[in-house]
């Protein structure tokens, strides 16, 4: 990996050089704006096709409406829905006219410079793609979270891409753009018809044909994500069984493209990546499901794992991933989800029990001890999966948290007494209020513990999450997020008077990582919204 050369006077980017491939299928409401964001882009787009999958909501006319007062507008209308995106993408490739390819979807934008900012890049280093940050925008609150944003940090020029094999963990297709004629030769397609998670595989047979990459730093796509839409995305849409499949078999076909390629450090990052990020986003979402889709997702998962496991690939027991992977595959049954929910977290926390056995030492527990983990216990204690137990108790002045960090296995008496800096960040925006630091002293049993007075009615409305830092005398920090304690009546809401707002509502609850977050309605114009909310949702 090396950094490109700078230069004080850029040279400006070839005009007409780019084609933006713009698929959609019964989007109507959401097209226009991704069609004018590609072709405000300005004079660096030769072409705009706007690939129809066979609408029957309106879109085609308004499509045809947009291009009869824009001609480098195109529309393409497919006669047959492809129920998927992959085929609709590839009739855009097929349409092509320009050097160069991007994609944009129907309910994402091109956010201004775009284009320019990767046709640069492209041309300037002779590469064959040139791939920028994608951010996904949380709609309606506004909210944007950067994607794979470690990969977009300066201008860079990659001669292959095995020399920065942490390229595999952006599958996303839209954030780059690509030389026709480079995908052409290559044969690179997406899947066609229904098949959910095409860009893992399409990624997979770019990086396969090893092209020179140009990485820069620009926002290039915005990600709008409507999580309260009536039909959610193919991607976002996680909720039957079939989602998981699917995500199994993309990443199969991923792997297996790059390791018939001769890319054997890409396909092993591939690997890596499947354990830290997809199955732990799932594996967090379990105890949302029923007990049917538990069972499938087990089996399924410990089929996938068992192919790898068999050819000496087995998952790496010295992280969360790898260690979930060798519990799923350990057990023929679904089994101690609650606690890997918790593993599967980011930061990861491992809960007690903490079992050992008089011959392999620490193991997952007295019923599963074929599960060492003395491989996730041999790094630093900044990589450790501590957890810390969290209770949240609203009072009419000065709420009290609670926090008990547990003792593993000896590391964090090792590591010497911690202290702990509490921060709560606004869900909607990030912002951080009440920052205060506190010692943890010893408690019974093993392992320490801290009161923290909160200040909710400073906090404000909304919804605000839990972030500690826990700091220990070597000058080692380790950031972790606290496991909500429940029962006994500890996530209730409380209705509360405050001085500074008349009466504030308090929800102290258990994200879907199980996380303690706590949601905030001050005044009674707040209150009375929540109380109606919620009455609403009775009557449903």
């Amino acid at each position: 990996m090396h950094p490109a050369p700078r230069t004080t006077h850029p040279a400006p980017a070839p005009a007409a050089q780019v084609a933006v491939v713009v698929i959609g299928h019964n989007d109507r409401v959401h097209v226009g704006e991704a069609v004018r964001s590609a072709l405000a882009q300005g004079p660096a787009v030769a072409e705009v096709i706007a690939v129809d999958d066979c609408s029957t909501d309106g879109s085609d006319a308004l499509l045809a409406g947009l291009a009869a007062g824009e001609p480098r507008l195109r529309v393409v209308r497919r006669s047959v829905n492809s129920g998927g995106c992959g085929s609709p993408r590839n009739t855009g490739i097929d349409a092509a006219t320009a050097p160069y390819v991007m994609f944009l979807d129907s309910d994402d934008v091109l956010p201004p410079g775009a284009v320019d900012a990767l046709l640069t890049a492209v041309t300037q280093a002779s590469a064959q793609v040139a791939s920028g940050l994608c951010v996904r925008r949380e709609l309606p609150s506004g909210r944007e979270q950067p994607w794979q944003a470690p990969l977009y940090t300066a201008h860079t020029v990659l001669a292959r891409p095995s020399r920065h094999p942490g390229l595999v963990q952006d599958t996303l297709c839209v954030n780059k753009l690509y030389r026709t004629d480079f995908l052409r030769d290559h044969g690179i397609r997406f899947p066609e018809g229904r098949f959910l998670y095409e860009d893992f595989v399409f990624t997979a047979r770019v990086l396969a044909a090893s092209p020179r990459v140009a990485l820069v730093p620009d926002r290039v796509y915005v990600w709008q994500v409507r999580r309260s839409a009536g039909r959610l995305s193919l991607s976002l849409d996680r909720g039957g069984i079939g989602n998981w499949t699917a995500r199994l078999e993309a990443c199969a076909l991923a792997y297996d493209i790059l390791l018939d390629a001769g890319q054997r450090e890409l396909a092993r990052a591939a690997r890596v990546k499947f354990l830290d990020h997809d199955l732990r986003m799932y594996a967090r979402e379990l105890g949302l499901r029923d007990a049917r889709y538990r069972r499938a997702w087990w089996a399924h998962t410990r089929a996938y794992l068992a192919r790898y496991d068999a050819a000496g690939r087995e998952p790496d027991p010295a992280t969360p991933g790898g260690l979930l992977a060798r519990v799923v595959l350990a057990s023929p049954e679904p089994r101690d989800l609650p606690r890997l929910r918790e593993l599967a977290a980011r930061p990861a926390r491992l809960l007690p029990p903490y079992a050992r056995t008089p011959e392999d030492g620490p193991v997952w527990s007295a019923d599963l001890p074929e599960v060492s983990l003395a491989p996730l216990l041999a790094g630093p204690v900044a990589a450790l999966p501590l957890a810390v137990d969290a209770e949240l108790r609203p009072r009419a002045r000065t709420s009290l948290l609670r926090l008990r960090l547990h003792e593993l296995y000896g590391k964090v008496a090792e590591a010497g007494p911690p202290e702990v800096d509490v921060e709560w960040r606004a869900r909607e925006d990030d912002r951080g209020r009440g920052h205060t630091t506190v010692a943890l002293t010893p408690s019974v049993p093993q392992g320490w513990s801290a009161e923290v007075p909160v200040d909710l009615a400073r906090l404000g409305p909304g919804t605000w999450d839990l972030r500690l830092t826990l700091r220990f005398p070597d000058g080692t920090r380790r950031e972790t997020t606290a496991h909500a304690l429940a029962g006994a009546g500890r996530l209730r809401r409380h209705a509360v008077p405050s001085a500074l707002h008349g009466v504030l509502l308090a929800q102290p609850y258990a994200t879907h990582s199980g996380a303690l977050a706590v949601r905030v309605a001050t005044g009674l114009r707040g209150v009375l919204a929540v109380a109606r909310g919620r009455l609403r949702r009775l009557l449903r």
